[in-house]
């Protein structure tokens, strides 16, 4: 497995890092208004809010788009490989970038039905997705 690059972690986006572990794809919520807030950030930009809290989401989406990348932009990183905006199910107004991974992969489509799951790497759970049909 090829070391993905580290993102910047920190005490407002850690649970979104770390929920893979128990195999859960967390979106930060507003408590108050009820926006899905990602990336994650202490206070709302719709209400102004500093009741925020992570919430369990299906891990469920449809790809909204895709490329397929052939440059190894980052040193050990297989090429070629599928960075996507996925628009997860139930989550208004996210879009979660990500990689397709899988047998499938490289045929994704916009439209595309896919599903989360999780790549550990130096206590890291990285949200992937395979296609779910």
């Amino acid at each position: 497995m090829t070391p993905r690059p580290r993102p910047l972690v920190d005490p407002v986006n850690q649970f979104f890092w770390q929920a893979g572990k128990a195999g859960q794809l967390q979106i930060l919520r507003c408590q108050a208004c009820g926006t899905w807030l990602h990336p994650p950030r202490p206070i709302c930009a719709k209400c102004l809010s500093e009741e925020v809290a992570p919430e369990t989401v299906s891990g469920t989406g449809i790809v909204y788009s895709v490329t397929v990348n052939h440059q190894p932009w980052v040193p050990g990183l297989k090429v070629p490989y599928v960075i996507a905006r996925v628009s997860l199910d139930g989550v208004d107004d996210v879009l979660l970038t990500t990689n397709i991974v899988g047998e499938r992969a490289l045929e994704s489509r916009i439209g595309d039905a896919v599903r989360v799951t999780f790549e550990e790497q130096d206590g890291l759970w990285f949200p992937l997705f395979t296609h779910s049909r």
